[in-house]
């Protein structure tokens, strides 16, 4: 892993303070002043100063593993899948512990991998499958075919704030 040259020249100029005996804020003072904005942190400096107070003599940060190890994984997908599809009721804490994984990468899996949405607290797919559309499509024309018998049907049928019902109808054609 490359260190790039600004940060290697302030952690070269911390080494040269602390060989100085400068203490760690005084080191801190001169690489605001000479770098502004673009200076390590407060609490990366203060770490570097001890470590080097305590004999360290590298300057280069020690290698360390790549990426952080995750637990989302194809079985992991599958087994939150199948617990998903046998009740949609779960909510992102109940799956969590029921397969002993991160809440966030439950949450991960459903939005990203399974294509999933939060709906009233059930998680749902985005898009409908062939058998929903189709008997959506069928109940839509159930209630056309309704209406054109019987052309008051609508003033007994209770609706929810979104007209669910007229959208679910006229959305279609």
């Amino acid at each position: 892993m490359k260190m790039d040259r600004q940060k290697f020249g302030q952690l070269c100029a911390i080494k040269f303070c602390v060989k100085l005996g400068k203490s760690a804020t005084v080191t801190y003072k001169k690489l605001q002043r000479t770098y502004g904005e673009h200076s390590v942190s407060r609490a990366q400096l203060f770490r570097r100063h001890k470590s080097l107070l305590e004999g360290r003599e590298q300057v280069e940060d020690e290698p360390h593993a790549g990426r952080p190890s995750t637990s989302k994984t194809e079985n992991n997908v599958e087994r939150v899948r199948s617990l998903v599809r046998s009740d949609h009721r779960l909510t992102l804490r109940m799956i969590s512990s029921e397969l002993n994984l991160n809440r966030f990468t439950i949450d991960e899996i459903l939005t990203q991998d399974l294509d999933m949405r939060k709906v009233c607290a059930k998680m749902v797919p985005k898009n409908l499958t062939t058998e929903q559309k189709v008997n959506q499509k069928d109940v839509c024309l159930d209630l056309l075919d309704r209406l054109e018998r019987e052309p008051e049907f609508f003033s007994c049928v209770i609706t929810n704030a979104s007209n669910k019902i007229c959208i679910s109808i006229y959305g279609l054609f």
